[in-house]
């Protein structure tokens, strides 16, 4: 397809201006051979975009938040088991760029199973096994495609050669996501759509059919690919006669008499069907919206992966994938948006041995969880990045400026770093200049010994702090130097897609809405006010105050007390050292629907369910934290 005079002239003077190019002219600037055929929708980008990162989403580095269980056993090469809280599609892409050492030479390319259970953007509400809404998808028609799209492209890349994907999805988008699977992957790797039927649920009768199913399909990455046979009970013994090959034909084996040879069988080979009760018994359901049953998911990692084996789950929810893996003998990694699901899985893993048996459900698993880290991706704990030492905090600043690492010495200065756009960098050495700042002197000197030979302009990384301008450069001698400031003060020039933070849930209805980052922020504590007595023989607890800080780069929402809270999290008997949830309470659990909350009461605890210490977690909207310890005498 060409190009008319109109679009070129209008080209040109998109790039004149340095403006984006609207999508329809890049696929005329740069087109693809299409597939025989495809699936097409509005907003669908071209893969090599989505790779070269051109949706505004960009790798970040990983922060370590916490290694759990370090003294205990880690896997050969000190693999450690990894909880990811943070936009997925941010997470596949830093694992993509393989170059953070937490997971460098690793997971790319390793992985032999991944398994996702997306939202299936349904446009009615979810039901949970309690009867509660689960979610409600925000997402609609080539929306939801395009977000599921994005993180398949990235996926298939962290395959192993034998690896494969089982993607579960339901009768309501599961077709139109089997097309992309098909262009993905290539529809000769299409394996299986396994039918998991809910052989528990019965059918109310109507007009129309109960859906009584899901759907999971699974693609091989190559053709060699893992597939065990899998032999399950069967409710009756069945007789079959015995069988063998002579001379390339099947015959029936006799005994002496000249009579058929029978065997009894009463297990079978599974078949594409699946008959699984989707009810969660009493001693497995740990109340989280949309867990699935870890009978599913023991059968799914039973059959496409063997111990040891690296099992990848981005749509994380209750941590049903890292649990089973754990269990059997796997290693994995698990990401979820939702601090519910991050410490939700963090206490399911932390308590793993508490729960039940898969070989025999009415007893304990018994076995403690190998050590694991909890990770932040995309939303950083300012005081933790300034912990580091001088090395890895410049590795750290540089990833999350998008900086290439560098040794280059012009006129004298050291120079950190390269962005993609060729100009320079460097990281200023805070740790050197506690009573110093980078103010106009600084400059001038800097610049009297690089002038222009760094090119008209110069980025410096340095703490907020540290940097004493307001504007976002300062120009000498048509050289402008850039301030990109930690935390980070949003300028336009550093994405094409401004920065973009997804927010905390407020309601369990919504505790799986869809959602992408684009960008980072770094975390800032909300101003919270508790009181907390012992009266008689209960412990109550009373928020008074509730405020977060969404000054400067969230365009200063002025919020009223209270309004800012996404929900509560405690910790009844805390150890000192984990934080493992024993309760929790989102906004619209607590709050007022009438009028201006004043102070919020959470349900009265008894005694004895305290121990001695009481951690209570607070989250605003945006995932900001403050946690508080309380002693309980």
């Amino acid at each position: 397809m060409k190009l008319s005079k109109h679009e070129i002239k209008d080209i040109i003077q998109r790039l004149q201006n340095g403006d984006a190019i609207p999508e329809d002219y890049k696929y005329k600037l740069f087109p693809t051979k299409q597939k025989e055929y495809e699936l097409v929708y509005g907003g669908k980008m071209r893969k090599e975009d989505i790779l070269a990162n051109e949706d505004g989403v960009f790798p970040v580095p990983l922060q370590v938040e916490k290694v759990l269980n370090g003294e205990r056993k880690s896997w050969d090469n000190d693999w450690k088991n990894i909880i990811a809280f943070g936009d997925n599609l941010q997470f596949l892409k830093t694992i993509h760029e393989n170059k953070d050492p937490l997971i460098k030479n690793k997971v790319k390319g390793k992985v032999k199973l991944i398994y996702i259970d997306p939202p299936f953007a349904s446009e009615t509400d979810y039901q949970a096994s309690g009867g509660q809404k689960a979610y409600v998808d925000k997402a609609k028609g080539s929306e939801f495609i395009e977000f599921i799209r994005r993180r398949l492209i990235l996926a298939k890349e962290l395959l192993s050669s034998d690896g494969s994907i089982f993607v579960h999805l339901d009768w309501k988008k599961g077709h139109y996501i089997k097309i992309l699977l098909d262009e993905i992957f290539g529809e000769k790797n299409f394996i299986n759509e396994i039918i998991w039927y809910y052989n528990d649920k019965f059918a109310t009768g109507g007009k129309s059919l109960d859906k009584n199913h899901d759907i999971i399909y699974r693609y091989r990455n190559t053709k060699d690919f893992i597939g065990n046979e899998i032999r399950i009970q069967k409710e009756r013994t069945t007789k079959r006669a015995l069988r063998k090959k002579v001379d390339g034909k099947t015959v029936n084996v006799l005994d002496e008499d000249g009579n058929k040879i029978y065997v009894e069988y009463n297990d079978k080979v599974i078949d594409d069907v699946w008959q699984i009760p989707r009810t969660l018994s009493s001693n497995e359901s740990i109340d989280y919206p949309t867990q699935k049953k870890e009978n599913l998911i023991e059968r799914v990692l039973r059959y496409g992966s063997n111990e040891g084996d690296l099992i990848f789950d981005f749509f994380c929810g209750s941590g049903t994938s890292a649990a089973v893996a754990e269990k059997l003998n796997r290693k994995w990694i698990t990401c979820d948006i939702g601090k519910l699901s991050f410490y939700t899985v963090q206490k399911r893993i932390l308590n793993i041995e508490k729960s039940k048996s898969l070989d025999n459900p009415k007893k304990k698993y018994g076995k403690l969880a190998k050590s694991f880290v909890t990770v932040n991706t995309g939303a950083y704990d300012l005081e933790k990045v300034f912990k580091l030492q001088q090395e890895e905090y410049t590795h750290f600043v540089l990833n999350l400026f998008e900086v290439e690492p560098i040794r280059k010495t012009i006129g004298g200065i050291k120079i950190t770093g390269e962005r993609k756009d060729g100009y320079y960098a460097l990281v200023w050495p805070y740790w050197d200049f506690k009573d110093a700042a980078v103010d106009v002197e600084y400059l001038e000197n800097l610049h009297s010994h690089i002038g222009k030979k760094a090119g008209d302009r110069l980025y410096i990384i340095a703490p907020a702090s540290y940097v004493d301008f307001i504007s976002d450069y300062y120009e000498i001698g048509k050289v402008r130097y850039y301030f990109l400031k930690v935390p980070y003060h949003i300028i336009k020039e550093l994405h094409k897609v401004q920065f973009k933070k997804f927010r905390q849930p407020q309601s369990k209805n919504n505790v799986n809405d869809l959602d992408d980052a684009v960008g980072f922020h770094f975390m800032k504590q909300p101003d919270v006010l508790t009181k907390v007595k012992k009266i008689k023989k209960n412990v109550s607890i009373t928020i008074e105050k509730f405020l977060s800080d969404f000054s400067e780069d969230d365009k200063g929402e002025d919020l009223e007390n209270f309004e800012s809270l996404a929900m509560v999290l405690l910790d009844k008997d805390f150890d000192g050292q984990a934080f493992d949830m024993d309760a929790y309470y989102f906004a619209e659990d607590l709050l007022s629907k009438d009028d201006a909350t004043e102070k919020v009461s959470l349900p009265a605890i008894s005694k004895d369910e305290c121990g001695t210490k009481l951690m209570i977690i607070y989250v605003d909207i945006f995932g900001n934290e403050f946690k508080e310890v309380f002693e309980i005498k």
